[in-house]
């Protein structure tokens, strides 16, 4: 198998794998496994290259644990960040009225980031189109414009059939605080046993003391 085609096939194994980790049931784990053993047959290397995600997504507990690929396309999960104690996640733009919030949540990751604190953020074009660029583009705007530091994901999709699962379980029913995300720059907070804390809407701003205080509160 070429190195392009394992790349591939990896790809397609983690998204499927991730999709049936929303099966939360018995019948769902089943089916995960199956899956998983038999792509170990057809695609050895590849699920030997797979492994370093899966192991993580093991170690990690609940929301931290759910695969997701970083800006340059690797592999991992928000729980594989080290010394993390709690979890802001973002849908970021570029092209939006609140890309300024960047700055803020820069800002919010020096000041919190000894204590445990990782600003996520995770570039999406669903609103609004604003959000065209590649990953390899919207890392160099981030750093150029916002001298961000803090990690960013690969581009997600958040609304209708191809929502990325760790979005799902944000918004679902069993998330504690359900519903849609109505724009960009909306805020997930999950504390280190992986279960979302709250979440705030686009117009709470970084340095919002409603913001800072659930922070504050995580990080205890």
């Amino acid at each position: 198998m070429t190195r392009r085609r394992v790349g591939e096939t990896v790809e397609r194994i983690d998204d499927l794998a991730a999709r049936l980790e929303v099966v939360d049931d018995p019948a769902g784990e089943a089916l995960k496994e199956r899956v998983v053993d038999q792509a170990a047959v057809a695609f050895p290397c590849a699920i030997e290259q797979r492994q370093p995600a899966v192991a993580m997504a093991e170690e990690a507990p609940g929301l931290l644990g759910v695969p997701v690929k970083d800006i340059d396309g690797k592999a991992t999960t928000l729980g594989a960040v080290k010394g993390g104690k709690a979890w802001l996640v973002v849908n970021v733009a570029s092209q939006c009225g609140y890309t300024r919030q960047y700055a803020g949540l820069q800002a919010l990751y020096e000041r919190y980031k000894s204590q445990g604190l990782v600003v996520a953020g995770f570039p999406c074009n669903d609103f609004g189109g604003q959000e065209p660029a590649t990953e390899k583009a919207i890392k160099k705007f981030c750093q150029a414009n916002f001298q961000v530091t803090f990690p960013l994901y690969a581009k997600v999709a958040i609304k209708g059939n191809d929502a990325h699962p760790l979005f799902e379980k944000l918004t679902g029913k069993s998330s504690g605080h359900p519903g849609p995300v109505g724009w960009n720059f909306h805020k997930f907070l999950i504390g280190a046993d992986g279960k979302l804390l709250a979440r705030f809407g686009s117009d709470v701003e970084p340095d919002s003391v409603e913001l800072e205080k659930a922070i504050e509160q995580a990080l205890k």
